[in-house]
């Protein structure tokens, strides 16, 4: 399904942190939103998770406003996987993914086969089975991540969004988890995610959205959006924009700055 951010805008009392965001993504596509902190990328994804009410503007998912719907039905379409998420103390990976297949329970509906085959799909597909029976806690930070968004498989929402699902993790297993994020969309999911890292938005993302102060200053594929005076705008650094290997997306290298002489009193 097609998710539709239009004309919306959210914040805080005295704050708006973010204004007229209109944005159209394809089922199937990947879309880092970047930008510098405090710019209003995790507002905007709990606004469109429906966790944070706009003040204006609508967020659609196909036909449907997620506004408008019961917080319930709303999770059939929509799952956020938040920075830095909490699970109860103890928990092993099989009953963290679990949680995700709360929002299809309900008084006439119990756990069912339908639920137990939604959670060993989500394990297979994040090679997590091995570690069903193990505490979450003892695992590895990137371990730990491909349960969580285990957890957001097993909900199976058309539409994920994931803010920073990278962050923390060292390259090894940044790329680990992008690499899932791809395999998720050409399941046929949209996804969404923030990230900080502008070289892993333009290798793994379709789509980039670039916001600042609030507002979207850029979007669109990283070969046409992503350049030096973009970088400069967003985070007041001077770069150079290379070309990786292989598949030529950009990559950004901060400028190196003139070499100083040093000199010496005779």
């Amino acid at each position: 399904m097609e998710l539709h951010a239009e004309q919306l805008t959210a914040g805080y009392p005295g704050h708006l942190a973010v204004r007229d965001v209109d944005l159209t993504i394809a089922a199937g596509q990947v879309v880092a939103v970047v930008g510098p902190n405090g710019c209003g990328k995790s507002t905007l994804l709990r606004a469109m998770a429906r966790l944070h009410k706009p003040a204006s503007g609508r967020v659609r998912v196909g036909d449907a406003d997620i506004w408008q719907l019961s917080q319930r039905q709303a999770a059939h379409r929509i799952a956020l996987l938040p920075q830095s998420p909490q699970a109860p103390e103890a928990v092993t990976v099989a009953g963290l993914v679990r949680y995700g297949r709360h929002p299809h329970q309900g008084l006439f509906r119990q756990w069912s086969h339908e639920d137990e085959q939604a959670v060993g799909e989500a394990l297979r597909a994040t090679g997590t089975e091995e570690l069903a029976d193990r505490q979450l806690d003892q695992l590895s930070g990137g371990q730990r991540q491909r349960c969580w968004l285990a957890m957001v498989l097993a909900q199976q929402t058309p539409v994920a969004l994931l803010d920073e699902p990278t962050s923390a993790l060292d390259l090894g297993h940044a790329v680990e988890v992008l690499e899932l994020v791809r395999e998720v969309a050409a399941g046929g999911r949209t996804v969404v995610m923030v990230l900080h890292d502008l070289a892993a938005a333009a290798r793994y993302a379709d789509t980039i959205v670039a916001m600042n102060a609030g507002e979207v200053v850029a979007q669109g594929p990283a070969r046409e959006v992503v350049n030096a005076a973009l970088v400069k705008d967003l985070y007041g650094v001077d770069v150079d924009i290379l070309q990786a290997p292989g598949d030529g997306s950009p990559v950004v290298v901060p400028a190196a700055r003139p070499a100083t002489t040093a000199s010496t009193a005779s």
